[in-house]
């Protein structure tokens, strides 16, 4: 009864409301209505967009598919036992920890700057798209495009110790070392064939943009993305024991030359979409493309070592679009070689290998 009551005099009291107070209340429901249905129509949009997912402005990459004939790496069960599996486990080892063994505090020598070949080659070379050894046996011996010469695969494991461990001297080829390195090798890479297509193997091949990588841009990502584990100067961390990096250095005194794969922006930039930052898969990348080039070209626009890289790619047909260093066979200036744009690189070079054949 007293419910009643109340609603009563509520009803009154709305009533004896001026008019304009009324219009007043009308008016402000109609635009939180119009407000409304406004924002449900924006939600309701799709937010798929090209490659990406678009939320605001930034870009989420879209998931991606392993196709069912990807490389896959041999389940570790399948090493053998005795000295053969050994030789397998040990070459892993080193692979994983080569700063153990041969870094500034190794026990074996003194020779590279701290970064393991695992840094470059993820999950010591087992990972899709992560640098990985799949093909590594079945492509060697071969003729190098880049020293002109046939390379055997020993010698390209010490090639790697000059210029991704920047090494002031390499192991022994006939050493055990590198001997259990290219068992474990072997091991990983059982199953395929010299030439064969894999899927997943070394680094995935980007689109080329239509424009230059920019480090400016690569810079705000690295500092949103990446200098929690390699540190605000690229200075990598190192494990509590002090002799080999948790996250390694990016540059500087004891990250790769400047002779290294990684140093080739093309290269860099497939690894990092596909493996940065940490937790990054093929599957669920975390960067653009854009960002994966812009932030490769910051990191490779900052102070490392130099190696002497003269006698390198005398065969300019055979020199690599990205690599940083003259002379080119075309006219484009070292600067758009190391970051692009690519395709007007490739196919001015194409025309004049086509043109002298």
């Amino acid at each position: 009864m007293k419910d009643q009551q109340k609603d009563v005099r509520l009803v009154k009291s709305a009533g004896s409301m001026p008019r304009y107070a009324i219009y007043c209340i009308l008016i402000g429901l109609t635009g939180v209505i119009i407000t409304f249905i406004a924002l449900s129509h924006e939600l309701g949009k799709p937010l798929v967009k090209r490659k990406g997912i678009e939320l605001k402005s930034n870009l989420i990459p879209a998931s991606r598919p392993v196709p069912a004939n990807a490389w896959k790496a041999p389940a570790e069960n399948t090493i053998p036992a005795g000295k053969a599996g050994d030789a397998i486990r040990y070459g892993r080892e080193l692979l994983a920890h080569t700063a153990k063994y041969f870094g500034p505090k190794g026990t074996i020598a003194v020779i590279s700057n701290g970064m393991n070949c695992q840094n470059c080659h993820l999950d010591a070379g087992k990972k899709i798209f992560g640098n990985n050894y799949a093909s590594f046996i079945s492509s060697y011996p071969k003729r190098s495009n880049r020293s002109g010469r046939i390379t055997l695969p020993a010698e390209r494991i010490t090639e790697c110790f000059e210029r991704s461990l920047a090494a002031i001297k390499t192991p022994d080829t006939s050493g055990k070392e590198i001997k259990a390195m290219l068992a474990y090798m072997s091991w990983l890479g059982q199953n395929v064939k010299k030439g064969q297509n894999l899927f997943g193997n070394a680094t995935e091949k980007l689109a080329f943009m239509n424009h230059a990588a920019d480090p400016v841009k690569g810079k705000s990502v690295f500092l949103a993305k990446c200098q929690k584990c390699h540190g605000v100067s690229g200075e990598g961390l190192l494990a509590a024991d002090k002799v080999t990096y948790i996250y390694p250095p990016l540059w500087g005194k004891h990250s790769y030359n400047d002779g290294a794969g990684m140093y080739r922006l093309i290269n860099f930039a497939g690894f990092v979409k596909n493996n940065m930052p940490y937790g990054s898969t093929y599957q669920n990348p975390q960067l653009t493309d854009e960002e994966a080039w812009n932030v490769s070209a910051f990191v490779n626009s900052q102070p490392r070592p130099h190696k002497d890289q003269r006698m390198d790619w005398n065969d300019l047909k055979k020199k690599p679009i990205d690599f940083p260093f003259g002379p080119y066979l075309d006219t484009f200036s070292e600067k758009q070689h190391k970051y692009g744009p690519y395709k007007p690189i490739k196919e001015a070079q194409k025309a004049l290998i086509d043109k002298k054949s």
